[in-house]
């Protein structure tokens, strides 16, 4: 079971419960997701009653989050609709420093100036409450007020303006593709999700955000009835920052390759057909023959392993021990960076923390405690450099101003360090995946996320994929499966050799990242080109009965 999906397509109506913004969710009708919200002058007056009220209560700073958040999911299975929900949930959040401590209080449906007043004197009574039990007080790094601002996700067509209709049709066409080209059972969803954030603080800033995500996907699996063995296939999809335009592909967006992919568009209907055929032809596949192999990973697999083996290594909460849920703390210990010479990958590494990229799943203008957003080195040509910090962190890092990446999942959560888009920077040598492969004289070509494994310190990791060709002297000699690599993470990126260049760069990402106790979501991207491994270890995961 993969943690940033949690439940997979299987369980998709349960998936709903773990999407941002669901708590406190009320269902409501298709048409209530277009309704405009409370204006943002009426926000402001919110905001500035708490603000005031927290100050007046002896708080040093306040920050106040008024969030709406609408989610749509829409699931089907071979030739029926299973499931269409609509929900929203709004309330406002609000954090404060008194007595050089954290306090925090949240509202439900907050809707005039003296709930959100109760709310901040809450807040502040809590933060003095818990200030008798500090080591020491909270710093927080500097930050200028930025006034009256907005961002809206640059979405050329919003996703909950579509018709149901529409999407449901779309849905069962993908599915009856799959079924006309041999898979047995097929299902699909579309997840969307808006999140309309309201930000101010006594800094000076009131900032007003307009978030917009999706994620089609689907499984398609084939079944062998002579023997009863089946193989599945999933989507092949990213989900992204992006409206309903995501599912308008024109054919400038396409790649060629062994399966089709898509650098602006996804033709999900195309895809769909592809895995029906492929997850038929991983039933006759070759099993893997364990080994020392050079990997060829595509960049809709590379993802899951970048946020794995960098993303949350480098985030500076677990590096100091202060998150430990979800598979740990990190490996990547500040003396490592203090060194200024852990290698962390080969020469050829250079990952990158990113708010700002467009259409990715981590884009803003400011995050939630009103920082604007930026991009900064983690690993610069194989060398740990940074790691990923906000305001209360900045300062154990000898930062003069937080990263920008801190987030909640709803207005009634504690916002957090989160992780920002990471991604392996593409090379500079014109590369084609063609000419990579021509290369390698034993080696194996991954497409598609899997199973993965990875142990308390973000060190030793194991895996797996959706597609899997071995490669023969600069050749693709067929489908394999039953294939896994395994490596530690220092190891893995040393053995990095060649990446191809920005024609090939794709997102992959995660629509539902977990972390933190309560446990919260967020949404985050990764990019890469398709990059060659040299040398990794190759196991095979066929039960042997």
């Amino acid at each position: 079971m993969k943690r940033r999906d949690f439940i997979q397509i299987a369980g998709l109506g349960s998936g709903a419960f773990l999407l941002p913004g669901f708590a406190n969710a009320r269902p409501v009708s298709p048409e209530a997701l277009m309704e405009p919200g409370i204006d943002v002058a009426i926000k402001k007056k919110l905001a500035d009653a708490a603000l005031n009220a927290a100050k007046s209560k002896g708080a040093s700073y306040a920050d106040v989050r008024i969030g709406r958040y609408l989610n749509q999911f829409v699931i089907t299975r071979e030739d029926k609709v299973q499931n269409i929900v609509n929900t929203e949930s709004y309330g406002v959040g609000i954090r404060v420093i008194a007595d050089g401590c954290w306090g925090f209080s949240a509202v439900v449906d907050a809707k005039n100036e003296s709930q959100l007043v109760k709310a901040a004197e809450d807040a502040v009574a809590i933060a003095k409450a818990n200030a008798k039990l500090m080591k020491e007080p909270v710093q927080l790094a500097p930050q200028k007020g930025f006034g009256e601002v907005s961002w809206k996700a640059p979405i050329v067509k919003n996703a909950f303006e579509v018709p149901i209709k529409e999407k449901v049709d779309l849905l069962l066409s993908v599915n009856d593709a799959a079924l006309k080209n041999g898979a047995n059972y097929v299902n699909s969803v579309l997840f969307m999700v808006n999140e309309q954030k309201y930000f101010a603080s006594t800094d000076g800033s009131y900032i007003d955000q307009d978030v917009h995500r999706i994620w089609p996907n689907f499984n398609v699996t084939a079944i062998d009835p002579a023997s009863g063995k089946f193989e599945t296939r999933n989507a092949l999809s990213a989900p992204l920052g992006m409206g309903y335009d995501y599912l308008q592909v024109n054919p400038s967006d396409k790649l060629t390759g062994i399966t089709t992919r898509y650098n602006k568009g996804y033709d999900m209907l195309e895809d769909a057909t592809a895995a029906a055929r492929q997850a038929k032809e991983k039933l006759t596949a070759k099993s893997v023959e364990a080994g020392k192999y050079d990997l060829i990973l595509d960049p809709s697999h590379l993802w899951l392993t970048i946020h794995e083996s960098v993303g949350h290594p480098l985030e500076l909460d677990r590096v100091l021990g202060y998150e430990a849920n979800f598979a740990g703390t990190s490996f990547a210990t500040l003396d490592k960076w203090k060194s200024k010479n852990f290698q962390y990958g080969s020469k050829e590494v250079n990952l990158i923390a990113d708010k700002l990229q467009v259409g990715s799943l981590g884009a803003v203008g400011w995050d939630d405690e009103g920082v604007n957003t930026k991009k900064w080195d983690l690993v610069k040509d194989g060398m740990l450099v940074n790691y990923q910090a906000i305001r209360d962190q900045a300062h154990i890092i000898g930062e003069k101003e937080s990263h920008g990446c801190c987030y909640a999942d709803s207005w009634a959560s504690v916002q957090f360090q989160r992780m920002p888009n990471v991604s392996l920077a593409p090379g500079k040598t014109p590369l084609s995946v063609d000419e990579m492969i021509k290369d390698v004289k034993k080696g194996i070509y991954i497409i598609g996320d899997g199973s993965f494994s990875i142990d308390q310190q973000r060190y030793n990791f194991q895996f797996g994929g959706q597609l899997f060709y071995e490669i023969k002297d600069g050749k693709i000699a067929g489908m394999l499966k039953d294939v896994a690599y395994q490596s530690n993470t220092q190891e893995f990126w040393n053995s990095c050799v060649q990446i191809c260049d920005e024609r090939d760069y794709r997102l992959g990402g995660s629509f539902r990242d977990g972390k933190g106790q309560p446990m919260q979501v967020s949404a985050v991207s990764h990019g890469s080109s398709t990059t060659r491994f040299n040398g990794v270890n190759v196991i095979n995961t066929a039960r042997k009965i």
